[in-house]
């Protein structure tokens, strides 16, 4: 095992609860961890370039990724009611031919969208602009692109901007699937082996259970990257985002995720995932 572990995730407000107690070493047996902040659309590319030991991604890179990454059952976002968000300067805007800011080609959230828009968009969107999510909304209000696709706190602050919710992305997936909406993963480098990946999920397991039994304790860490966040949305935004399928999947959580990812192969979107390609290694001995 390396001397640290070289992980990447945000500096939201659900990642950093979920991490603060195995970051500053208060999970017992736990390896060290050399923490790097980015947000989730660069994460996603560190995993297509194969850096990091472990990363925080969306759902709907894994087909890209997995020869080299498992993933892990737990430490994660899934949930109900949580889904992403269609904005709009006006309701009841009509979206074909439009220009539409999304927080990454390769995030769940746009392969959400796509899967709505092709039932819900006659003729297509237009075109379609990558910003960092805290620059959607603003772009938005402004005028810059005709709606944004939100994720994160948006949920809480976008009427704040004077904007419309137009769709919820994962209203449209539950009500097709009954099933949780898949977001975020964590995946750890196949090659550190079974035994290793085995103490990282018990490791992200403890974490999160810990800041639930004390969540005052990770209070400090949470606002102090939670660029500017009130405190209150802070909360509402763990609140929603860290759930049971934090803790574990589950069989639930695992037929979210495979649901999805099959949906996008079966329309062209994402490449076919193999028959094992989620199934978390197990450690001998």
């Amino acid at each position: 095992m390396p001397k640290a572990i070289k992980i990447a995730y945000s500096p939201c407000p659900n990642d950093t609860f979920v991490f603060d107690a195995w970051a500053h070493g208060r999970v017992p047996g736990a390896p060290k961890l050399d923490v790097t902040f980015a947000d989730i659309d660069v994460t996603n590319g560190m995993a297509e370039r194969g850096e990091f030991d472990v990363l925080k991604v969306s759902y709907a890179v894994l087909p890209w990724v997995l020869d080299d990454y498992a993933l892990l059952p737990c430490g994660g976002a899934l949930g109900r009611g949580c889904g992403p968000l269609v904005l709009t300067r006006e309701p009841g805007t009509e979206l074909t031919g439009k220009t539409i800011a999304v927080p990454g080609e390769r995030s769940t959230a746009y392969l959400l969208f796509r899967l709505w828009a092709a039932e819900r968009v006659p003729g297509g969107v237009g075109r379609i602009v990558v910003l960092p999510f805290h620059e959607i909304m603003p772009a938005v209000r402004d005028g810059v692109v005709d709606a944004g696709l939100v994720i994160h706190e948006a949920r809480f602050t976008y009427q704040d901007y004077g904007l419309h919710c137009l769709a919820d992305m994962g209203e449209h997936w539950e009500s097709a699937t009954g099933l949780p909406i898949p977001l975020g993963a964590i995946i750890a480098r196949r090659s550190l082996g079974a035994q290793t990946l085995r103490l990282l999920a018990d490791s992200a397991r403890a974490s999160v259970r810990m800041a639930w039994d004390d969540p005052a304790a990770s209070r400090p860490y949470v606002l102090q990257h939670a660029q500017e966040m009130d405190p209150k949305v802070a909360d509402q935004h763990i609140g929603l985002y860290v759930n049971e399928f934090t803790a574990d999947l589950g069989p639930d959580g695992y037929a979210a995720v495979r649901g999805l990812l099959t949906r996008a192969a079966a329309e062209g979107l994402v490449p076919p995932l193999g028959r094992d390609a989620l199934a978390f290694p197990e450690a001998s001995g």
